[in-house]
């Protein structure tokens, strides 16, 4: 433990939030399993004026300093459309990264928590990087190969937020099916009778997503995932804007053969959007700060389709309308994506996340995926204030 005292301050100068952003590659320089984002992602998300998801959030970027040395950083914001949608008074954390040092990170902790209670919410609740449709979670099983959209930290961030008095909150899996599994547990052949049977009893359809009509798709698929989300915890539906940004985004990298839309009866019921594990690439193509991206994407688009290197997906978005949840229509959609998987070049799919209270949990283990990841949401509630003859 270095003599040294930590200060902690607030990202207020062009200097510290260069540090501040640039972070993340100076932690896990050495790490073989991190995946860097694009900086231009980077840069949108920390823009208070660019990132979508500022237009009903505020808050404040910290820093930990050692001397001159940056250890750590850390978020403390609040999410309106958060408490309004689940009638609810907390704040945020996100964007924690540090050393393994205790001091700092709890220093870094302590001073989103005070932020957040200072400003009088009720507990703070973390780690997500300002929303939870982006990058949530805190990992606590599995540190292997991270896939596209899902968070990546050193294994001891765990035993850090612990020690700073935050508990669990909720815990969201992720499950893994490959080739392999599918031939062994006859997983893919039950399900496909069993969905025939569902299809022919229930009058539902599976159709893949027109890429020709790609903005109007994403249209449906958002006002169908808004209503099949709208109980979960934590759910904020999308604003405008933060859904022009996910099409955006997944338009760099979508197969229009992976995603489909449910229908019973010639109307729409649900959604399964499936997408290759980006990361494979973006990791051989290392974007860093001070590079040039145009040259980071050139790399990228090398190795993804001369190379050809990627060899798995992830099912990151899958929803039924809540008057269809007690309906096949979800085993219909897991069938079809599976299905494409299977008859495409790709080997594996990573399903996630899920919540550990989805009874989609009881479902997908007893088909033969099994949980491999765990992220964790925390929560520290605000201290009781003294009664007054204390």
């Amino acid at each position: 433990m270095s003599s040294i005292p930590v200060t902690i301050r607030k990202i207020e100068t062009p200097r510290d939030f260069k540090a501040f952003f640039e972070f993340p590659w100076v932690l896990y320089k050495d790490d073989l399993h991190w995946v860097p984002p694009l900086v231009s992602v980077r840069k949108e998300l920390l823009d208070r004026e660019k990132g979508p998801a500022w237009e009903y959030i505020e808050g404040e970027l910290f820093g930990a300093w050692r001397g001159e040395q940056m250890v750590g950083t850390i978020a403390g914001f609040v999410s309106h459309r958060h408490n309004q949608f689940n009638d609810d008074n907390v704040g945020w954390f996100g964007f924690f990264e540090v050393y393994d040092d205790q001091e700092a990170a709890t220093a870094l902790l302590n001073a989103a928590a005070e932020w957040v209670f200072s400003h009088g919410y009720d507990a703070i609740l973390g780690p997500a990087n300002m929303t939870l449709h982006e990058e949530c979670g805190l990992l606590i099983e599995n540190f292997d190969d991270p896939v596209i959209l899902m968070p990546y930290n050193k294994s001891y961030y765990q035993k850090l937020v612990e020690n700073a008095g935050f508990g669990k909150s909720m815990d969201v899996v992720s499950f893994y099916f490959d080739r392999e599994m599918a031939q062994e547990a006859g997983a893919a052949d039950r399900m496909a009778k069993i969905t025939k049977r569902a299809r022919e009893r229930s009058g539902i359809t599976i159709r893949p997503i027109d890429a020709k009509r790609k903005k109007e798709e994403f249209q449906l698929f958002r006002d169908l995932y808004n209503d099949a989300w709208i109980n979960n915890w934590g759910f904020v539906p999308m604003t405008d804007r933060e859904l022009d940004a996910l099409v955006e985004s997944l338009g760099q990298f979508f197969d229009p053969s992976m995603a489909f839309f449910a229908e019973v009866n010639g109307e729409p019921a649900g959604f399964a959007l499936a997408i290759p594990n980006f990361n494979e690439v973006l990791k051989l193509g290392y974007p860093r700060p001070g590079t040039p991206e145009i040259f980071t994407l050139l790399k990228v688009l090398w190795y993804w389709k001369v190379q050809r290197v990627i060899t798995g997906t992830r099912l990151p978005l899958l929803g039924v309308k809540q008057e269809y949840r007690d309906t096949p229509v979800v085993i219909c959609l897991i069938e079809a994506v599976f299905r494409a998987i299977t008859e495409s070049r790709y080997g594996y799919i990573d399903c996630g996340w899920v919540l550990e209270t989805n009874p989609l949990v009881k479902l997908t283990t007893t088909l033969g995926l099994k949980i491999y990841k765990t992220h964790r949401f925390y929560q520290q509630d605000a201290p009781q204030p003294l009664p007054e003859d204390a």
